[in-house]
């Protein structure tokens, strides 16, 4: 029988990653009379940056954006690695006294929605000794993301078997993994094999990067050149607050050049790619991805370590598709055969929704396909559950900040106005639905119609611009029309909501 903890919570938040750990120093500052306690799985905090361990792991967006607004990143580096990154949101939960009301060790299994308490009741596993625990809460935020920390994308290759070498997936670096003088070859394109190929190469004999489609990559120096400008501010946050705007602006700037003028951003990318590499490589080849940029994440490469590896002889890209495996290695379709010792599979990611709990409202399971996003955070006919999701064209912080600030002032409306329960509402207007994410990277379109949805025009839209969320946020009322408040403990159904829909 689960151990059930006697105390009503305000609010369970589910994941102490840099989203529930963001989510917990909010509710100190703004709502510091709320109770609520992290559950995390692990048995540390830091999410992402906790779980990963392969060589060279690192942040792709610059830390004055991927840090909080009410923390500065106070390092030199603008591109950190995860110690770096775990330290800091470690830093910012003590910070704020946050280790305490962390129960580590939980995985959360269950989270049921009871309209006549008014309450979910979510059960969680103690990785200990197996047993189970209960906690009753009147709101849950789900700090999860979207990938799934169990298992990354794997696909199988012709032959693996025939292989005599050693296959290492990312996810699950093998902390004994001892690559020294070896040779290795690793399988992909995005952040993580652009990642992997420059730290792999110090140690290793060599490194091949095979992909079969490029990515664009561009160089970004590790070290910001306005901070030493930015120093000159009278204070610490004030630092932090200008060198947040600058990376805040040029981000912005160079994706939207990138969404209104691909071919002349295709050929400034090309550019500069020419100008960092030696000048017989084969650009066109391996760095001349077929979509425009932006379409999917553009990786970034800190002071160049790529093409420094590129350069050295220490590392070097075959572009193709692959056979199968052979005994010494991975054979191509073109005939060529890429020696290994090692194969790295850094194939991707699997998105699992909010982290492959088992939801159910008043007895009916959730289907997540069949909910519309609302105000980014919301899902109608779900009561007083928020989903955070960041962004994936910017820093995924940014958005978390945002809807932190948003669930903050919500509790405090509803508490203003003596509600307890909060349902959003799906139009009755046809709205056209689109998938959740409209992004083109490989994980997302594996796993796009297990996510929720979302409709045609704001509220209803999953937007991707910092600038034009911040303004609605802060423009629109707290409580839209939209919004269904109810009153505690007889509160309404959920049904009764979908069903004024209807």
């Amino acid at each position: 029988m689960a151990q059930q903890h006697s105390d009503i919570l305000d609010v369970v938040i589910i994941g102490a990653g840099i989203s529930g750990i963001g989510c917990a120093a909010h509710l100190r500052r703004k709502q510091p009379g709320k109770s609520w306690c992290i559950l995390e799985m692990r048995d540390d905090l830091g999410g992402t940056w906790d779980l990963f361990r392969y060589p060279g792991i690192r942040s792709d967006s610059d830390l004055y954006t991927f840090s909080y607004d009410f923390k500065p990143w106070n390092s030199d580096k603008a591109i950190a690695g995860a110690a770096e990154i775990k330290a800091y949101i470690a830093e910012t939960a003590d910070e704020y006294d946050i280790r305490r009301q962390i129960n580590f060790g939980r995985k959360v299994l269950a989270a049921t929605w009871s309209s006549d308490e008014g309450l979910w009741t979510v059960t969680a596993q103690r990785k200990a000794d197996g047993g189970q625990e209960t906690y009753r809460a009147k709101w849950i935020f789900s700090a999860t993301g979207y990938y799934d920390y169990d298992q990354g994308y794997r696909p199988d290759f012709p032959e693996e078997a025939s292989f005599t070498g050693q296959i290492v997936h990312p996810q699950h670096w093998p902390e004994d993994l001892d690559y020294s003088g070896k040779r290795i070859a690793v399988i992909g394109s995005g952040a993580t094999a652009v990642t992997l190929l420059p730290a792999l190469a110090e140690k290793a004999a060599h490194v091949v990067q095979v992909q079969r489609t490029p990515s664009y990559i561009m160089p970004i120096p590790e070290q910001d050149g306005l901070l030493k400008f930015a120093r000159l501010m009278p204070s610490k946050a004030w630092t932090h607050k200008v060198m947040r705007a600058k990376n805040i602006a040029t981000r912005h700037v160079f994706w939207k050049l990138c969404q209104n003028y691909p071919n002349a951003m295709r050929g400034l990318i090309r550019r500069i790619n020419k100008g960092a590499l030696p000048a017989d490589f084969d650009i066109d080849t391996h760095f001349n991805p077929p979509y425009d940029p932006w379409q999917q994440r553009l990786c970034a490469v800190p002071d160049a370590d790529l093409y420094r590896s590129l350069a050295s002889g220490k590392a070097s890209i075959v572009t193709g598709h692959i056979a199968r495996f052979v005994p010494e290695g991975i054979a191509m379709k073109s005939g060529e055969v890429v020696p290994a010792d090692i194969i790295v599979t850094a194939t991707g990611l699997n998105l699992k929704m909010a982290g492959g709990i088992d939801f159910s409202v008043d007895g009916q399971k959730v289907d997540w396909s069949q909910h519309m996003i609302f105000r980014g955070m919301l899902l109608d006919g779900i009561p007083n559950f928020a989903l955070c999701i960041g962004y994936t064209t910017n820093s995924w912080t940014l958005k978390v900040g945002l809807l932190c600030d948003y669930f903050c002032q919500l509790l405090a409306e509803m508490d203003k106005r003596g509600k307890a329960i909060c349902i959003a509402q799906r139009p009755a207007r046809e709205v056209e639905l689109r998938p959740l994410l409209d992004f083109g990277a490989g994980y997302v379109q594996r796993s796009i119609d297990s996510l929720p949805r979302q409709g045609d025009d704001y509220p209803w839209m999953m937007t991707f611009s910092y600038g034009g969320d911040r303004k609605m946020m802060k423009r629109s009322s707290v409580i839209l029309p939209e919004m269904k408040l109810y009153d505690a403990p007889k509160a309404a159904p959920a049904e009764a909501a979908r069903a004024e829909a209807a």
